[in-house]
């Protein structure tokens, strides 16, 4: 069955810097109507450093709109026009100061479809190369080092509370598995 819905019209309600935010109207499947609130972003990535001991770089960071500082992998905004995986170069050399010999992509994620129009792209980094962290202007945050083996236990009991983190912990397991039987991504 097709369950498409057809905008009618739309309503504007704001447009800033990282989001815009608008009504639609929109004609439902069964004929009526119904409205649907969006925001609207330019999408972003995470990345999943690891380097040979199986450590994984993380970032902790305050986030505001939750009052509460959250651990997190390094991830950014897609700026416009930018290919993801040239963001997700940009965001772990920015955030931790590290760059990687390989990229493995690990999918994307619709966070929260319903109601917001945001693409994350996930990538697994390994052969890391220690750096110089250069953060943007207005951005704190301290790098920590796990094993992914504890990542993936916080994940799994709530300890890890941002989702496109807990996603790209719990989906490394099966990318590295297959790296090392030698299969190509």
């Amino acid at each position: 069955m097709d369950y498409t819905e057809t905008m009618l019209s739309r309503t504007e309600h704001y447009r800033g810097r990282i989001i815009y935010v608008h009504t639609d109207t929109v004609r439902l499947p069964d004929g009526r109507e119904a409205r649907r609130e969006i925001v609207e972003h330019p999408g972003g990535v995470a990345v999943l450093p690891i380097d040979a001991d199986g450590n994984v770089y993380c970032v902790r960071q305050y986030r505001y709109a939750y009052g509460t500082h959250l651990l997190e992998l390094p991830a950014g905004k897609l700026e416009v026009g930018e290919e993801p995986l040239s963001c997700a170069m940009r965001e772990l050399s920015e955030e931790t100061g590290c760059t990687a010999a390989r990229y493995i992509p690990m999918g994307a994620l619709c966070p929260s479809p319903g109601y917001c129009r945001e693409t994350l792209y996930l990538y697994l980094a390994t052969g890391l190369q220690r750096g110089a962290q250069h953060l943007d202007e207005g951005e704190f945050l301290d790098v920590e080092r796990f094993p992914l083996h504890e990542l993936e236990r916080m994940a799994l009991t709530g300890e890890l509370r941002d989702a496109k983190t807990v996603a790209a912990v719990l989906k490394a397991r099966y990318y590295l598995n297959q790296t090392d039987a030698g299969e190509e991504h």
